[in-house]
């Protein structure tokens, strides 16, 4: 976790996710983990709200869907107990990004 510097925030908290092997060397296990190891994080330091990226999805070649409905699942997960964190944002780069987890929160 380092200070926000310039940002409007004031802390980010970096979570490195899996690269994608093909599924079977536990990255989804690994992405849960980093999802909510920061939301964790965040909750110890008191934030109200917390954005977060599609994890692993970009060079790291996660599956888009599949990152997506992990992310959510550890989203809510993480929700139903939180008592610092207000509110979680997903911050999507692209159109299909934002499509994915819209229809993985959905799900949920």
């Amino acid at each position: 976790m380092t200070g926000g510097g310039e940002l409007a925030a004031r802390w980010v908290i970096h979570a490195v996710g899996p690269v994608w092997q093909g599924g079977g060397a536990g990255e989804e296990a690994l992405l849960a983990s980093a999802v909510s190891s920061a939301l964790e994080r965040a909750e110890e330091v008191g934030a109200k709200s917390v954005a977060l990226p599609a994890i692993a999805t970009g060079v790291f070649g996660f599956p888009l869907e599949r990152a997506a409905g992990i992310s959510a699942a550890e989203a809510r997960r993480f929700a139903a107990g939180a008592k610092a964190v207000e509110r979680i944002v997903f911050c999507l780069f692209d159109e299909r990004a934002f499509e994915a987890f819209e229809d993985a929160l959905e799900r949920e």
